[in-house]
């Protein structure tokens, strides 16, 4: 390893939760703490194995549908957003629903019903299987075609050219997804946006924190789960910035030692879905092997809040 003088940690800032995990962890936490367990939530109220973990031990089940909620139960929506289809299942459940859908995502959703209603054809930029995906998808799915990268673009059939709009999931790399849009743009040159940026603030602050930090790293760690998108993303942002390496760990126990072998800079962010504990996991392990000068790389200052869901803001959430 390099001399423990030269050893430093670049810490991004922004990293870590967004208002709208924020929101979705502590709508489930309400949640418990008002009607007790079990409380039901449809699929990981947001993707990181720590928050599912930590919430599970307190009684919250997740499950992947609302078939799998008794009947009468309460279920809670997941950041991610459902489909029409899903409340429906709901409400024929006679379930007691609180949505924690992200407030980004649920602008994605009104987007999507109001160009369905006005007769377009929406191309909606993102990645096949990801819940977000799946929920705005619903919200049309005469309308709706699914455009995962550039090399789909060739693939796309649409009614009227001059009538074609493209939408995004809101944790995408910015980058690879203005690759998507400059293809659909050349195929269909009257393409419209969306009548306000898709991708997230958090996800693009990230990006930019990474950006920022890679270029001066010998080793970016990112903390985030496998399933989370915008976290993903961060490895590959840090990789094409100009980091010698990187890697996605859920814990500081998942660092392999030898990522270490002549490592002086090592960047550390964390994706919008994760608890700044585990980044100070992180920081506390490197800290142990000499990586004791910590810097915050800070690209931004985030103020963004959202309230809670309506059914939890008094005492009695009406089960």
């Amino acid at each position: 390893m390099s001399r423990s003088e030269n050893k430093r940690v670049l810490l991004a800032k922004p990293r870590g939760y967004c208002a709208g995990v924020d929101r979705a962890v502590e709508a489930v936490e309400r949640a418990l703490e008002q009607h007790g367990s079990p409380v039901y939530v449809r699929k990981q109220i947001v993707h990181n194995r720590h928050v599912v973990e930590t919430l599970t031990e307190r009684g919250a089940i997740f499950v992947d549908e609302a078939d799998d909620v008794p009947e009468g139960a309460l279920v809670v929506f997941s950041a991610h957003g459902v489909s029409p289809a899903v409340r429906e299942q709901a409400r024929e459940r006679e379930l007691h629903t609180i949505d924690a859908t992200c407030p980004l995502v649920n602008k994605v959703h009104g987007e999507a019903k109001r160009f369905a209603r006005e007769d377009y054809d929406i191309l909606l930029v993102g990645h096949r299987g990801h819940e977000e995906v799946e929920g705005t998808a619903g919200e049309a799915p005469a309308h709706i075609q699914l455009v995962e990268s550039a090399e789909d673009v060739a693939r796309v059939t649409v009614r009227d050219p001059d009538k074609v709009v493209w939408l995004s999931q809101t944790t995408l790399s910015v980058d690879e997804t203005m690759e998507t849009v400059r293809a659909l743009r050349e195929r269909f040159p009257t393409l419209q946006d969306p009548p306000s940026d898709d991708i997230c603030y958090a996800t693009q602050n990230r990006q930019v924190a990474v950006k920022a930090m890679a270029p001066r790293c010998d080793l970016v760690l990112v903390v985030g789960s496998p399933n989370s998108s915008n976290s993903v993303r961060l490895v590959e942002v840090a990789l094409s910035a100009g980091a010698g390496a990187a890697h996605l760990i859920d814990f500081a126990r998942e660092i392999d030692e030898s990522w270490l072998d002549g490592v002086e800079t090592v960047g550390l962010t964390s994706g919008a879905s994760v608890p700044e504990i585990l980044v100070e996991g992180v920081l506390e392990y490197l800290a142990e092997r000499g990586w004791t000068d910590v810097a915050e790389i800070n690209t931004a200052e985030e103020t963004v809040t959202f309230a809670l869901p309506r059914e939890l803001r008094t005492s009695r959430a009406g089960r």
